[in-house]
């Protein structure tokens, strides 16, 4: 199960003034737009049928069906009979990596490339922090704005909030004393995620955002995960350079590459035209 099938993620898109509708054991999301009328987004569904789509058309009338798939979803027939078309680009990425931590430490440790271990090494008495609270979250947050180009996303901190509260106890927020490094673990069912991250320029240099990583791995699997998911690396079917940097550093903890789909849409030009 994909975290955005979980209820986890649908009570925090919930509290982001999404509606959550969970039909035929699939989450699907609706925000109704100024002037234009609803938009539905179906993320990473185990299964999907005609029989959902045409749930979601009569309920909502939407003006857009955004449908990015897994790894397993058979979508042939919203293709050929369906009207749906492929996207040029991905909401969600394309391209994954991906840890068994069914492993001991060890063996995963083993798996690390040589520059990870010469990292973690150098690291290794490196301290880090959990903040929980709230105060302290925004402090994160603050720190992560000052760390990042002006044109980078920083979530809210009412984002950050609805995420805390969401998870709970299946969240890690990882940081460095002074913030200048910082990462957000989500865990949903049998998979941990490397959600978001930022390290600063200085922080950089320490190479303190492999340890950090390292410890989220540990923390997902204590808690009992058996997958972490990296959350995104470069995809050469969309190319995007500003992800090279991070995929090197992804890569550098071993793991498996997962390639989804092509994600799909349909819109529906009528409802544009003649809304109810």
């Amino acid at each position: 199960m994909d975290i955005r099938q979980s209820p986890s993620y649908a009570r925090f898109m919930s509290l982001e003034g999404w509606t959550a509708d969970k039909s035929e054991g699939t989450y699907s999301y609706i925000k109704k737009l100024p002037l234009l009328g609803h938009f539905i987004k179906i993320q990473r569904p185990a299964t999907i049928t005609p029989k959902l789509i045409k749930t979601l058309e009569g309920k909502y009338h939407p003006f857009q069906i955004l449908l990015e798939p897994s790894l397993n979803t058979d979508y042939s027939l919203l293709l050929t009979d369906h009207g749906f078309h492929k996207m040029k680009s991905p909401y969600l990425p394309s391209k994954t990596l991906t840890l068994d931590l069914t492993q001991s430490e060890e063996k995963l440790y083993s798996n690390l490339k040589k520059d990870c271990r010469y990292a973690l090494r150098k690291t290794k008495d490196s301290l880090l922090t959990t903040p929980s609270s709230l105060p302290k979250i925004y402090e994160f947050r603050k720190a992560w704005k000052r760390s990042v180009p002006f044109t980078r996303y920083v979530p809210s901190r009412k984002n950050l909030e609805n995420l805390k509260n969401s998870f709970k106890k299946t969240s890690l927020f990882l940081t460095t004393p002074d913030f200048t490094a910082g990462a957000i673990f989500l865990k949903a069912g049998p998979t941990a995620y490397y959600w978001q991250a930022f390290t600063d320029k200085e922080a950089r240099k320490t190479l303190i955002q492999y340890q950090i990583v390292w410890q989220g791995i540990l923390w997902a699997k204590k808690e009992g995960a058996k997958t972490f998911d990296f959350e995104g690396i470069y995809d050469n079917r969309f190319p995007n350079k500003s992800w090279i940097g991070f995929t090197y550093f992804k890569k550098g903890f071993g793991g498996i590459e997962i390639i989804y789909p092509q994600s799909l849409s349909k819109t529906y030009f009528k409802n544009l035209l003649y809304k109810k």
